[in-house]
Order: structure tokens, then sequence, then C-alpha cells
């Protein structure tokens, strides 16, 4: 009986492991390929998305060169959500988050991040500094 409830337990463990890999990250398409920056906002008139959008406006070469890429989780739907539940952001509230190529949160603000800031925080990175030698 024991050997059952082990194999019942390992064969949930793994289709809850796969069902997690597969959608568990909305942000694993860009793994690897580009740092992201997550800009969460209860709707689109938020005044602080807005001053995000527009400080970014001015540093798209810097962004361009560093790889980086914005992605919005703004209002109530489904992806929004599930992108701010994967980054452990609220609902209600505006957060920047820079996300690195590994996936992992790099930095997080309640206020918009002015571009020399993301820039060099990016630079900073082990992996920003190979690709720098190797350009």
């Amino acid at each position: 009986m024991a050997w059952k409830t082990a194999a019942m337990t390992a064969a949930m463990l793994a289709v809850a492991g796969s069902a997690g890999a597969a959608g568990g990250d909305p942000l694993s398409g860009y793994r690897w390929k580009s740092r992201v920056l997550v800009l969460a906002a209860p709707d689109g008139d938020d005044a602080q998305l807005k001053a995000q959008r527009q400080a970014l406006a001015s540093g798209r070469t810097g962004a361009s060169e560093r790889d980086l890429v914005t992605v919005e989780a703004v209002g109530k739907g489904a992806e929004a959500s599930a992108l701010r539940r994967h980054l452990g952001l609220p609902d209600n509230a505006f957060r920047a988050v820079l996300v690195g190529k590994d996936g992992g949160a790099k930095l997080t603000s309640e206020e918009p991040i002015p571009p020399q800031c993301l820039f060099s925080t990016i630079d900073a990175m082990p992996m920003r500094q190979d690709e720098a030698k190797q350009r």
C-alpha cells in the first residue's frame, strides 16, 4: 500500500511539474534572449505608467543595445494578471521590474525607473559585461 501512495505522489508531482513548466512563466519566451522591463499598473491612465513610458521613449537606442524589451501588465486581463502573479506584484499599484536574461528579477521599483538607472544596472551585470567584450 505504501508503494502505491509513493507512486501516486510521484505521478502527481510529475504532472504538476510539467504543467508549471508549460504555463508557469509568462516571460519564458524571453529567457536567454532579452532582458525585460515589466510595467504593471491598474489601468492605462496610471500617471506613473505614463511617466515610465515617456522616460523610456528617450532611451530607445540604449535599450536596444542592451537587449531590453518592455512588457506591460496593465488592467485586469488574464495575461496581465498572470504576469503580476508570477512576479508577486499587486493588482492596484504601479510597479516596474527589470528581469534579467536568466529570468530573475534584478530591480523592482514602486516609481518609474530613469533609463540611466536601468542601463547602469544592466551594465553592471556579468552577462552584459561579457556581451560588451564580444561586440
